[in-house]
């Protein structure tokens, strides 16, 4: 029992500190201490990379595009669940678009959405995940809807 719970309290983590590094502070060159060597998105609404299995280079190349369109993003983690190789957060996303979006113009417009996201970990590393964010808030936020 000891050690599932010192998996569970790993795998958070090694969660927290990838969401921190990765994605918050931009430290790209530093995903294979979290990424498995593949990497796969179950579920991930409206996202061109759902359904597929991405090596460590392909994922570098999806945080990019997102960069690129909000160099500022930043996840706030709300709350952290851990169940063996899974551990789900909620969190808010904030940024702004300073980038084009899908051929769009950037807007310069702030955003701020809520989002679930189930972490799947191997052997100690971040293999997939699947993943529920109200993106009509965003496209609201950013003038492309009323």
């Amino acid at each position: 029992m000891a050690t599932a719970l010192k998996e569970r309290i790993d795998n958070e983590t090694t969660l927290r500190e990838f969401m921190q590094e990765i994605w918050n502070e931009k430290n790209v060159e530093n995903i294979s201490l979290y990424l498995a060597d593949e990497y796969v998105i179950f579920i991930d609404n409206a996202d061109p990379w759902e359904g597929k299995t991405l090596s460590r280079k392909d994922f570098v190349t999806r945080l990019n595009y997102t960069f690129d369109s909000f160099p500022d993003i930043h996840f706030e983690i709300k709350t952290a669940v851990s169940d063996a190789d899974l551990v789900a957060i909620t969190w808010v996303m904030t940024g702004t678009n300073t980038g084009k979006i899908a051929g769009f113009p950037a807007t310069n417009r702030k955003i701020a959405a809520n989002g679930v996201t189930f972490y799947h970990f191997s052997d100690g590393k971040i293999c997939g995940h699947t993943q529920v964010y109200d993106r009509t808030t965003i496209i609201r936020q950013l003038g492309f809807i009323a």
